[in-house]
């Protein structure tokens, strides 16, 4: 094992620990999964977050083959095939937060009612049709409803998140139960007022640049100033 995938295994550990301090899981519910090399490093299956070590984690390939005898968690299926879906995206936070999956039990997308939710890629967090944990045709039904989108709900099951990173991957997923919040406490008041298309289309160019940026785009901004 290299230094490098040492520390991706170590960074999976512990983004999985902070699902469960973050509050948007809880027990072994979630999984984790990220790019590396010919294939995609995931979270196992059944055992406690602060039992795992680095051989925990499971390197699977393309063709669901994997080595050793830890088995990779049972949602191994829509994690290969999102990351093999979207070049764009190298990891894949799983949660079963109760307020997104709340909205994921009623069957419901989740409307553009903040600004924030534009993180997600769209004006719309969608809620794929529920089918059961595990199987192909979850798989099928996720990789659908994040067309265009980074971020989608399970129906009755929970919460994917994908990004480029898994810190970043995390955090859409905290900002996924954060949206899903505010709308159930705007429901009891009717349907909340949504933002536009356009407006949201807005926020996504100021998203490029929001935040600390690689050198490149920093330089990008001064000329452009």
């Amino acid at each position: 094992m290299t230094d490098d995938e040492l520390a991706l295994r170590s960074e999976l550990i512990e983004a999985c620990r902070s699902m469960n301090r973050l509050g948007i899981n809880k027990g072994t519910a979630g999984n984790i999964s990220v790019r590396h090399g010919d294939g995609f490093l995931i979270s196992p299956t059944g055992i406690p977050y602060d039992k795992l070590a680095p051989e925990h984690v499971v390197a699977m390939n393309w063709d669901a083959t994997f080595s050793g005898d830890v088995l990779p968690s049972s949602e191994w299926r829509f994690h290969r095939d999102i990351l093999r879906a979207r070049p764009d995206l190298n990891a894949v936070v799983h949660t079963h937060s109760t307020n997104a999956t709340a909205v994921s039990i009623l069957g419901r997308e989740i409307p553009a009612i903040h600004y924030s939710i534009a993180a997600a890629g769209g004006r719309t967090i969608p809620c794929a049709p529920y089918e059961i944990f595990g199987s192909q045709e979850l798989a099928d039904a996720v990789v659908r409803a994040l067309e265009g989108r980074r971020a989608c709900l399970m129906a009755h099951h929970g919460v994917i998140a994908a990004h480029v990173s898994i810190a970043r991957a995390l955090a859409l997923a905290v900002t996924v139960e954060e949206l899903a919040t505010l709308y159930l406490q705007c429901l009891p008041a009717g349907e909340p007022l949504v933002l536009s298309e356009a407006q949201i289309a807005a926020v996504m160019v100021k998203f490029k640049t929001y935040g600390q940026q690689t050198p490149e785009v920093q330089q990008g901004l001064r000329q452009a100033s």
